[in-house]
């Protein structure tokens, strides 16, 4: 059975409309789905509560018109045709729309063409995110910026905490509290993911002993790498690379071959 046998098999198992529930549950973002007219169809419940209602039921059929401000309506209307018209999405749209509290704030929009069964465009769905909330959500992130990029460019060292803090201009304490906050973890066991990651690098293309494997990652010894690399990654290091060869050898087998494509068509 090929690849895309297969694919055609898998999906005709699954439910009509079952990926849209992806986005019941992403944080910040607002879905949508209108019909040729620019009635709505289909929310999520972030959109349906932004514009009023308490359930999706409520606001099928209703347009943008009897929702938003006039200006607003007729340029969300706009950008639905030009989508429908050329059947290719848009993407990164800057524009105003209203916040949980009604006042116009700039998000970013992206619209895509909706397809029937006989392949004629049928409507737009589309997202709708915050900037300000996104700029919010990242921002912890960007605070610590510096010393995650430390942390990554330098694993191999020892740690060093009151540096680190030192770098992020906090004391020691409120460092190693925001940090855990931010990233979930602590900074011990960021450093030790990275030389976890470096170590799967090193035995996927490389030939290199285990053992040194292990030094070169910026572990203690062999013993200490075993323990870390068994504990995040489920098994061991020569299980890992064996497998990784294992998937290297069957996707070589399975890869076309130029020549004897070029053999056939002779």
């Amino acid at each position: 059975m090929d690849a895309d046998h297969s694919r055609q098999s898998w999906l005709r198992q699954l439910p009509p409309g079952q990926f849209r529930h992806l986005f019941d549950h992403l944080p910040g973002t607002l879905f949508f789905a209108k019909d040729r007219d620019g009635h709505l169809m289909a929310g999520n419940p972030a959109f349906v509560s932004r514009c009023g209602f308490s359930s999706e039921e409520q606001m099928i059929g209703i347009t943008d018109e009897r929702i938003f401000p006039p200006r607003l309506a007729a340029k969300y209307r706009r950008d639905d045709e030009k989508v429908m018209e050329s059947g290719r999405p848009i993407l990164g749209i800057i524009e105003l729309f209203p916040n949980s509290d009604g006042k116009p704030e700039w998000y970013v929009t992206d619209k895509l063409p909706l397809y029937d069964l006989n392949g004629k465009v049928c409507g737009v769905c589309g997202t709708v995110r915050s900037i300000e909330a996104q700029r919010a959500a990242i921002q912890p992130y960007l605070e610590l910026a510096t010393v995650a990029d430390h942390l990554k460019e330098n694993f191999r060292d020892k740690l060093d905490v009151p540096r680190l803090a030192a770098m992020a201009g906090l004391s020691v304490r409120q460092f190693e509290r925001k940090f855990r906050t931010t990233f979930q973890t602590t900074p011990r066991e960021y450093l030790i993911r990275m030389r976890v990651i470096e170590a799967c690098e090193l035995l996927a293309r490389t030939n290199l002993p285990i053992t040194d494997i292990a030094l070169e990652s910026g572990f203690y010894d062999h013993s200490d790498f075993a323990r870390h690399f068994l504990r995040h990654m489920g098994q061991s290091a020569s299980k890992y690379r064996a497998e990784r060869r294992n998937l290297a050898a069957a996707d070589r087998l399975s890869a076309p071959n130029p020549k004897a494509h070029q053999i056939t068509r002779r």
